[in-house]
């Protein structure tokens, strides 16, 4: 019986089948461990058959796992030879930029309108928080606006603004009527999360570091900035987001306030740290970094 797999997954595999060990292959991979688990199960019941044996102590592949890794290997990389060669036929680049918000803020218009007239193919890719590199860790995303804190390792970003963290609330919650939020009045209050794979950016967004130890309550998670306030609105919990945020989002069901003691949201262009092509060099420089210090500091 014929059978189709994903490429991604079999590359997976072939990580982890390099490494036995799923938090240094999930790393590689620029995802979470639990989402690798979790793809890694997937193939395995596809093929029928279990690819590694789980064991207290190591990993190790299974009789099944062997025999199929030289040939998935095989598969990984000509496809990665065959997609090189027919990116590298036409005479024009193509740039795809992965988000999981709106960017606003005038940042990428005049660059992307500059690109275009050099003649470069600009592809916008819109990416669900399931992805915390919005593309970058599969190849999806050649470059990515994203929050920092980086979401895994083999990133580099240069940071573009400052802005202060405010809360999304629904309308008639006691705080809405407060021009500003002391952080602490938010400490009971449950929280719209993104999902766990979204690792640090996750724990900034609910400011996990200013609670002193105390574990955030969780309300709903959620993958994408119209379930965030769609939530808000239901009253199924609130949600830290930057300034700008606040003007971008505009729903008469959620209000928006400032909040005090909160260190800043800072929006990062994003790449990875082994991609030296030039285009995305360029693309880079074309954005300048934002000056160093507090939000709103010149």
């Amino acid at each position: 019986m014929a059978m189709d797999v994903h490429l991604r997954d079999l590359r997976y595999f072939t990580v982890l089948a390099e490494h036995l060990h799923f938090t240094v292959a999930a790393q590689k991979l620029y995802i979470s461990q639990p989402a690798l688990s979790k793809q890694i199960r997937a193939l395995e019941r596809q093929l029928g058959f279990p690819l590694l044996e789980r064991r207290p102590r190591e990993v190790v592949l299974t009789p099944q796992g062997q025999a199929l890794l030289p040939r998935a290997r095989e598969l990984v990389a000509a496809w990665q030879e065959t997609w090189q060669e027919a990116r590298s036929a036409g005479p024009t680049f193509t740039l795809t930029v992965g988000m999981q918000t709106a960017v606003g803020r005038n940042l990428q218009r005049e660059a992307l309108t500059r690109f275009r007239d050099e003649g470069w193919r600009i592809s916008l890719r819109l990416v669900s928080w399931e992805d915390p590199t919005a593309g970058l860790g599969d190849g999806g995303s050649d470059v990515a606006f994203l929050w920092l804190p980086l979401p895994a390792p083999g990133l580099v970003s240069r940071t573009l603004i400052r802005e202060p963290r405010w809360v999304s609330l629904p309308v008639g919650h006691p705080l809405a009527a407060k021009p500003e939020v002391d952080f602490a009045d938010l400490a009971d209050e449950a929280f719209v999360a993104l999902p766990r794979a979204a690792g640090p950016v996750r724990e900034f967004w609910l400011a996990t570091d200013a609670r002193d130890g105390r574990e955030p309550r969780i309300g709903i998670e959620v993958t994408s900035p119209a379930d965030t306030f769609e939530a808000i609105a239901s009253g199924l919990g609130v949600a830290l987001i930057a300034e700008k945020n606040a003007q971008l989002y505009q729903r008469p069901d959620v209000v928006h306030r400032p909040v005090r003691d909160l260190a800043p949201a800072e929006l990062a262009l994003v790449w990875r740290a082994n991609d030296t092509r030039p285009e995305v060099a360029e693309f880079v420089a074309a954005f300048p970094a934002a000056p160093s210090g507090p939000a709103g500091s010149q």
